[in-house]
């Protein structure tokens, strides 16, 4: 009987007869195959808000938009929590089945880091010093929990192979790095013994994920020169470089300005060009190895796409935050020329992310 449906001329890989709609999952079965890289989502509509923000100083047009894009991503998050929760409390075992896959594992920590970026889009934005520390904490705690836990599960097992490489690897290091962004401005709300473990938590994040992020650069470049190329809904993932060599430059800016004792800034801000600077090479690179991809018709839309918007959003951010520190006026164009393709793409994936959810594809596994 399995052989017969198998060889069905009917059947397709859902076990939907062709030519029929596919239902529309229940809410059991979207939790239950609740992918973690969701938050993803939340994670580059914060960034292309918090982009906005900043520009907005010279275009204030773009004010409601920063405005709109802030309570739509406070929103997005909301909704997105109640399936990924309802994962870890009725489907334990399936979470857990994803904590352990060599590749999905490493999204679990987006959801951290989309707390993060809310935190900094509650400062910011908002104004709401109160609910950016809540997020700040919260999410600082998460990233922390999730980059052992991601990583202990690798380290301890054999299942993972060298074409499971991919820049995704990146992201609990980026998680890490992260939590600068909005907790070095935060360590001026806070005091005594609250402000100096706060500060040690930007310390620890910081230098954890740099030093990871360096040690994984060279294992993810080695993979790239010696497997097979991470094209289809992992092609997007070659734009994650981009999200430490941005994140990087920004948090070691705000910790810098809020050490307990005098330190040059210049050294450090070279450092950080540098890495800039390595960012717009990967960019191109990022750029050809995505066209390449799509000619050859090896990118179908995926959630993988928001891959694109977080990793550009912090290039954006850092260049905006270079320029005046330096006085180089083209690290400001070309971080202006990247936040339009920025909204470029958010829109695009955005678009395509409604469509799906609307046919209920997104939510079903790929085939």
């Amino acid at each position: 009987m399995q052989a017969a449906a198998m060889n069905s001329p009917v059947a397709n890989h859902s076990g939907v007869p062709s030519g029929a709609s596919p239902k529309f999952p229940s809410f059991s079965e979207i939790s239950r195959s609740f992918a973690p890289g969701w938050f993803a989502a939340v994670m580059g509509t914060g960034v292309l808000a918090l982009t906005a923000h900043s520009l907005s100083g010279r275009w204030p047009f773009l004010t409601p938009l920063v405005q709109g894009l802030h309570w739509f991503n406070v929103l997005l998050f909301c909704v997105l929590s109640v399936p990924w929760l309802t994962r870890w409390l009725r489907f334990h075992e399936a979470a857990m089945m994803t904590l352990r896959h060599p590749v999905q594992a490493s999204f679990y920590p987006t959801f951290a880091i989309a707390m993060l970026v809310l935190a900094a889009q509650w400062l910011a934005i908002a104004g709401m010093p109160v609910a950016a520390l809540a997020f700040w904490w919260g999410g600082t705690a998460l990233v922390f929990v999730f980059s052992f836990a991601v990583l202990f599960q690798m380290f301890r097992g054999e299942h993972v192979d060298l074409e499971h490489v991919t820049p995704a690897k990146f992201i609990p290091a980026v998680g890490l790095v992260v939590i600068p962004v909005a907790g070095g401005p935060l360590l001026e709300l806070q005091s005594g013994a609250m402000r100096e473990l706060a500060l040690l938590v930007n310390i620890l994040g910081l230098g954890a994920g740099t030093m990871m992020y360096l040690g994984l650069l060279g294992l993810t470049l080695q993979r790239k020169l010696l497997a097979k190329p991470a094209v289809g809904i992992l092609t997007p993932t070659a734009w994650i470089h981009l999200a430490p060599l941005g994140v990087i430059p920004v948090s070691l800016l705000n910790v810098l300005d809020q050490l307990p004792f005098a330190v040059a800034h210049e050294p450090f801000l070279f450092i950080s060009l540098l890495l800039w600077g390595f960012g717009v090479w990967w960019l191109v690179m990022a750029s050809l190895l995505t066209w390449a991809a799509r000619r050859a018709g090896q990118m179908p839309f995926a959630l993988s796409w928001w891959g694109f918007t977080f990793p550009l959003g912090v290039f954006v951010a850092a260049s905006l935050r270079l320029s005046p520190l330096t006085g180089i006026g083209s690290v400001d164009t070309i971080g202006v020329a990247c936040w339009f393709l920025l909204l470029l793409v958010w829109g695009v994936t955005l678009v395509n992310t409604v469509r799906g959810v609307i046919s209920g594809a997104v939510f079903r596994p790929h085939p």
